[in-house]
């Protein structure tokens, strides 16, 4: 299998990604670069240190074969390696690449409305931490075997209620959340990455794929009456779905860690987390400060 693009689609790529900074050129004000060309393009770009982003945006995508097109034409001519999920719910992404390719990626992607607004979180390294790009069309853009279980963008309701990094820190010091409720975390996550870190004294059910999630809540939905409920994992998108799906279900109080653990790090430094965050890239996991923490030992082992 070819993991790299080959001479002509790189061609292709380039002579296209042209066009499209030609279109933010004008959005700004600015002329076209006729003059523009590649080499140059590519050596602006050419920095020490390597800029991760990871987002994820419910939203209604009827053309999802078009935009896989257009995002991989992008990603492609920019020279960035990650992985794009594309599904009719949304999407859901995991770059890395230069700071300036990653900027003109974003600022490409959110000329489309739809991906207005977009929560990214970012973090640095000093290699590239993917093999190659992989843009993909899915049924869901987080697997969970419950296609009906997505925000409702037409509520007001339709997403689970969030909460932000610093009111978890101010629930967690408090032991209850503003009405004087006991506070859970709960981690969404699989079994192999809650062992190299969680929140201290968090709910962990030991699933081993998301698609778990909800027999194990259903096993365990009486002890989490009474109580609020914050899901957590990686990103966001999975607590998202996780918490929607323990509205549906009947769980009152229940919330999700708005930009999950990477943005948690990035606003608190991980105060009431214990061990790294582990990423599915070549830095395996990352400290409360972002940076990769490689070969690390799991908790327990």
């Amino acid at each position: 299998m070819r993991l790299v693009p080959s001479t002509t689609e790189n061609s292709v790529c380039k002579r296209r990604w042209t066009n499209i900074l030609n279109i933010l050129r004008v959005a700004d004000g600015r002329p076209p670069a006729d003059n523009w060309s590649y080499p140059a393009f590519a050596h602006r770009h050419q920095v020490t240190r390597i800029l991760n982003i990871a987002a994820y945006r419910f939203v209604q995508l009827n053309d999802t074969t078009l935009l896989q097109d257009r995002l991989r034409e992008s990603a492609c001519a920019l020279e960035l390696r990650g992985t794009i999920l594309i599904a009719e719910e949304g999407i859901n992404f995991f770059l890395a690449g230069t700071e300036s390719a990653v900027r003109d990626f974003l600022a490409a992607l959110q000329a489309d409305p739809r991906f207005t607004p977009i929560e990214v979180k970012e973090s640095w390294s000093d290699e590239q931490p993917f093999g190659k790009l992989l843009v993909k069309v899915k049924p869901e853009i987080i697997r969970m075997n419950h296609p009906t279980i997505r925000p409702d963008f037409s509520r007001a309701d339709g997403r689970a209620p969030s909460v932000d990094a610093a009111t978890v820190r101010r629930w967690l010091d408090a032991g209850q959340d503003d009405l004087g409720r006991p506070v859970v975390t709960l981690d969404t996550r699989n079994a192999f990455e809650v062992d190299h870190g969680t929140f201290n004294g968090a709910i962990d059910w030991r699933i081993n794929k998301f698609t778990e999630f909800p027999a194990a809540f259903e096993a365990h939905k009486d002890s989490l009456q009474g109580k609020t409920v914050v899901s957590f994992c990686t990103g966001g998108i999975r607590c998202e779905k996780a918490a929607i799906f323990m509205r549906k279900e009947g769980l009152e109080h229940v919330y999700q860690l708005e930009g999950g653990i990477l943005k948690y790090f990035e606003e608190t430094a991980g105060e009431h987390y214990t061990g790294t965050c582990f990423v599915f890239d070549e830095r395996e996991s990352l400290a409360s400060d972002l940076t990769p923490v490689t070969r690390t030992p799991p908790r327990g082992s």
